[in-house]
């Protein structure tokens, strides 16, 4: 079973921007796609964005696309989310998570990914 932490979160002011990281363990991280998902407080976790298993591949939720970035490094079994021009309404806890099965990408369902780290707190201040 890959272990997930992410880190990287904190307070940051509108209009900043944070980057956090997820580093993996336990599985041979390179064949499998990664997600960004995050929850604010009183609503359901929403997917943010996912990167294929070689990333070279991205694709992200209508919100946070061309403000957030993905990207990884293999050889770091990291996974990274690239924040700018942070909002108020990005503050959420951020959880990164692993594709279900290997050598496929492009799924953004929450059930389409078994493995979940325990995420960072991101808050935006106005």
């Amino acid at each position: 079973q890959v272990q997930l932490e992410e880190s990287g979160g904190g307070l940051v002011q509108a209009g900043g921007s944070l980057r956090l990281s997820c580093a993996a363990s336990g599985r041979t991280f390179s064949s499998y796609a990664m997600a960004w998902f995050r929850q604010a407080p009183g609503k359901e976790r929403e997917f943010v964005g996912t990167i294929d298993r070689r990333g070279s591949s991205t694709y992200y939720a209508d919100d946070v696309k061309g403000r957030f970035t993905i990207s990884r490094d293999n050889a770091k079994n990291t996974v990274y989310l690239q924040m700018n021009t942070l909002k108020p309404e990005d503050t959420a806890v951020y959880y990164c998570a692993q594709d279900r099965q290997p050598f496929r990408s492009g799924r953004f369902q929450e059930i389409d990914f078994g493995s979940w780290g325990q995420g960072t707190q991101v808050t935006v201040s106005s």
